[in-house]
């Protein structure tokens, strides 16, 4: 099982909309690297990260895809929103009460899910089944 410290070599990535490899990421992006160092392949999705309104409906189209878990365990998605109502920020929790995921400005970093910027915002934490259908 892979520990916090695996990720150092994504640690400071910047945030790109759209990206997909290690020259920018946006939260999607970077979930997929890191479920793919789990050994697990989750779908992609082409959202603009500023289209609030569509990735919201995407991620609420998927939850019969995923399944929802009451405590995190590594690795699962985390499910946020950032100043709005809307589900539309992903990290994947890796354990030890720790998430990695990528923002504007400060790239790919390391939080606590209980910490005061973070605990509120988080709308609930997912597995994805052995098949996501996309």
């Amino acid at each position: 099982m892979y520990q916090t410290n695996d990720f150092t070599d994504l640690i400071g990535i910047p945030f790109k909309d759209r990206g997909r490899d290690l020259s920018g990421l946006d939260c999607w992006g970077l979930a997929k690297i890191v479920f793919k160092k789990y050994g697990q392949d989750i779908p992609d999705y082409n959202i603009c990260c500023e289209d609030i309104t569509n990735i919201d409906k995407t991620i609420d189209k998927q939850r019969s895809y995923w399944q929802k878990i009451e405590k995190p365990v590594a690795p699962c998605l985390v499910v946020m929103h950032l100043g709005t109502k809307f589900c539309n920020h992903t990290g994947v929790y890796i354990g030890n009460g720790r998430f990695i995921h990528t923002r504007d400005k400060v790239g790919v970093n390391i939080d606590r899910i209980d910490s005061i910027n973070w605990k509120n915002r988080i709308e609930g934490f997912y597995l994805p089944p052995k098949k996501v259908k996309t």
